[in-house]
C-alpha cells in the first residue's frame, strides 16, 4: 500500500480507483488550497501528489515528502507552479491533463468574446439597477463580431479551437505564434503575422499562450497602447501574460474598449480591485476549463498516471521535461 494526498476533493469517482488499488488516499476536504505548513506536514512520506495550479510544488515540498515520492500529477495542463528541474533531479515522474480542456476553455474564451463586446455584464446590471425604462436606438451599443478581425496570440490546441469558433461567425483570423502552423492556416484561413501587426489590425485580441519566462507581462503598457482603437483584450491563458496597470490604462485612457478575462494578476482578484469596477471588463474566477464532463475527464487522466507510475508503468501524459 501506498500513499497519496490530493489537494482538493475531484469531481466524478475516480479517486475511488486508488482505494481499489489498495492505496491510501488523503483528501484536502477544505474549499480553500491546504496552507504551505499544512501541505508540507501532508506530503511527508506520500509516494503520489496530486496537485492543482495554486499549489507551489517545488523542491521543498519534494523533500518534505521524501525519497519515496514517485509521481506528481497536476490536474491541469499548466505547469509553471511546478519545478520541473526539481523533479527530474529526485527522479520525480510529472504528469498533467494535456487536450481534455481544449473545447471546454476555448467556449469560455469565445463566451467572454462575445459577452464584452455586446456588453452583457453591463446590460445585466443595468436591468438590476431598475434602469431599463425604454428600448432605445443608442442603448448599450458594442462592436460587432460578425466579419471582424480577431488576433489569436498562441496557436496550440486552444488557440486553434477558439479560431474555430470565430471562423463560425466569419472572421478574418490572425496569429501569431513562434511556428507557423500551415495545416492549421489551411484548415482556418488564418494569417500568421507579427504580433505588432495582430494588434494593430485585431478588433479582438485572444490571448492562449503558457506562462513562461518570454510571455511574463507579454503585454505590457506598449503592446496595450499599440492595440486598434476600440478593440477588446481576451485572456484564458494566464494573468502574469497581461501588466494588470497598464490594462486599466489602456482601458481607461487607451485604445481598449473592453476586456474579458478568466485569469488576472493578483489572481483571485480582491472585491475592491479597479478592474473589477470598470463596466467593461467581464472577469469570470478561472473556470475556463470548468465543463462537467471535461472536469471529470481530468480527474480520471492524473488518477490513471498515479495508478500507473505506483504499479510501475510509464504515464499516458509525462509532462515534456519530467
Amino acid at each position: 500500500m501506498k500513499r497519496v494526498f490530493v489537494t482538493r476533493n475531484l469531481p466524478g469517482d475516480s479517486l475511488d480507483k486508488l482505494h481499489r488499488a489498495g492505496h491510501e488516499v488523503d483528501v484536502w476536504p477544505e474549499f480553500l488550497p491546504p496552507p504551505r505548513a499544512t501541505l508540507l506536514e501532508k506530503a511527508k512520506g506520500v509516494s503520489g501528489l496530486i496537485t492543482m495550479l495554486e499549489d507551489k510544488v517545488d523542491a521543498e515540498l519534494m523533500d518534505a515528502a521524501g525519497p519515496g515520492l514517485k509521481v506528481i500529477a497536476q490536474y491541469a495542463v499548466g505547469l509553471d507552479n511546478v519545478d520541473l528541474e526539481a523533479a527530474k533531479l529526485r527522479g520525480v515522474v510529472v504528469t498533467h491533463t494535456p487536450g481534455v480542456l481544449t473545447d471546454a476553455t476555448a467556449d469560455l474564451a469565445f463566451a467572454l468574446l462575445a459577452a464584452s463586446a455586446r456588453r452583457v455584464a453591463e446590460g445585466y446590471d443595468y436591468v438590476r439597477r431598475g434602469d431599463w425604462k425604454t428600448w432605445h436606438p443608442e442603448l448599450l451599443l458594442g462592436p460587432e463580431l460578425h466579419g471582424a478581425t480577431v488576433g489569436v496570440v498562441g496557436f496550440g490546441r486552444i488557440g486553434q479551437a477558439f479560431a474555430r469558433r470565430a471562423r463560425g461567425f466569419d472572421m478574418r483570423i490572425l496569429y501569431f505564434s513562434r511556428r507557423r502552423k500551415p495545416q492549421a492556416e489551411a484548415e482556418l484561413g488564418a494569417e500568421h503575422v507579427g504580433l505588432a501587426e495582430l494588434l494593430a489590425e485585431s478588433d479582438f485580441v485572444s490571448l492562449h499562450t503558457p506562462l513562461v519566462p518570454e510571455t511574463l507581462r507579454l503585454m505590457n503598457a506598449e503592446r496595450l497602447s499599440s492595440m486598434k482603437e476600440g478593440s477588446i483584450l481576451i485572456n484564458t491563458a494566464r494573468g502574469k501574460v497581461v501588466d494588470t496597470d497598464a490594462l486599466l490604462t489602456a482601458l481607461e485612457d487607451g485604445p481598449l474598449f473592453a476586456a474579458g478575462l478568466d485569469v488576472s494578476d493578483p489572481e483571485p482578484l480582491p472585491a475592491d480591485h479597479p478592474l473589477l469596477a470598470h463596466p467593461r471588463v467581464v472577469v469570470t474566477p478561472h473556470i475556463g476549463s470548468a465543463g462537467a464532463a471535461t472536469r471529470v475527464r481530468m480527474a480520471e487522466m492524473v488518477v490513471d498516471d498515479v495508478l500507473s507510475v505506483l504499479s510501475g508503468k510509464e504515464p499516458t501524459f509525462p509532462a515534456k521535461s519530467s
